[in-house]
């Protein structure tokens, strides 16, 4: 395996090979433009972003996962492996700025030998965290609120299951009563039945096919009477031309 270039030439390769991610996974992985700027080289640095196993799988999983975010722009792989490797770091706990840092850490090394104030540092982790690659991605990361929360409705509801039961206050009681009863109901069938909506235009057409019926049956029924055609032969009119079987 080639050593990759900055900003993780710095980390040993990991031993366990059957850790790493194959160039035809990753490939896989992006959309059909990116496939031909995924190189051996970028595997490799991507199969050593980290010296920490699970840290390194973690990273790898969300690679593969947010991937699609790269059909919402034109962005470069190169800034997608790091984009995804900070907001890796951020969901592990890290702050902006140790994520910015284990990211990038030849840069934050560079500031340093520069001499650069914190405030300065701290102003290019800012911009970097507020990109549009960074925050894509973060959003692909998010959970959902109600199953984040899922323990606290559960709780709010044993809370209210308790007030129902043994609160000294008959409103009290009522009022939490009323709570599960709402919280607890069960989903009204017709939300999930298939609706159907006759419009206008498609009581037209069924008047029209009515008026049409109706002006056929009084031709027939002229027919009959006037001797020019058969009862027998009114029966066997099909309605719709076509070959008989």
């Amino acid at each position: 395996m080639s050593v990759p270039s900055a900003p993780f030439s710095n980390l040993p390769a990991p031993i366990d090979e059957d850790k790493f991610l194959t160039l035809e996974q990753v490939r896989a992985s992006v959309p059909t433009t990116l496939k031909p700027s995924i190189t051996q080289e970028y595997v490799d640095k991507l199969n050593v972003i980290s010296t920490d196993e699970l840290t390194r799988e973690h990273i790898q999983k969300n690679f593969i996962s947010y991937t699609a975010v790269l059909k919402d722009g034109k962005f470069k792989t190169e800034d997608y492996l790091y984009a995804v490797a900070f907001v890796s770091f951020k969901l592990m706990g890290y702050s902006d700025k140790d994520a910015w840092i284990k990211t990038f850490p030849d840069r934050y090394t560079n500031c340093v030998a520069q001499g650069l104030p914190e405030k300065q540092i701290a102003s290019y982790v800012s911009i970097y965290k507020k990109g549009k690659l960074v925050n894509l991605i973060m959003e692909q990361s998010l959970v959902p609120s109600w199953v984040l929360n899922q323990h606290m409705f559960q709780e709010a509801l044993n809370t209210q299951f308790d007030l129902m039961k043994n609160a000294e206050s008959e409103k009290v009681r009522t009022e939490a009563a009323n709570s599960l009863l709402t919280h607890l109901k069960k989903p009204e069938a017709a939300k999930n039945a298939v609706n159907i909506n006759l419009s206008d235009s498609d009581n037209k057409g069924m008047a029209a096919l009515t008026q049409a019926m109706t002006e056929l049956a009084h031709a027939q029924r002229q027919s009959i009477m006037n001797g020019t055609m058969k009862t027998i032969d009114v029966a066997s009119t099909r309605l719709v031309p076509g070959e008989d079987e």
